[in-house]
């Protein structure tokens, strides 16, 4: 249970982080890529969590 905690916290770290990086420099391209960045990295934390659930 810990560790989905340090996840979820370090997610949102992640998430303010490129938020606060997309708002100084509001550009389209800079967008997709954090879209895709915040996107892989939430896949990663589901499948991974999956998989310790399923074991």
């Amino acid at each position: 249970m810990r560790n989905m905690i340090l996840a979820i916290v370090a997610y949102a770290i992640l998430t303010g982080f490129l938020a606060i990086l997309f708002f100084t420099v509001p550009r389209a391209d800079l967008g997709a890529v954090i879209a895709l960045t915040l996107g892989l990295a939430g896949y990663d934390f589901i499948r991974n969590f999956r998989e310790k659930n399923n074991n």
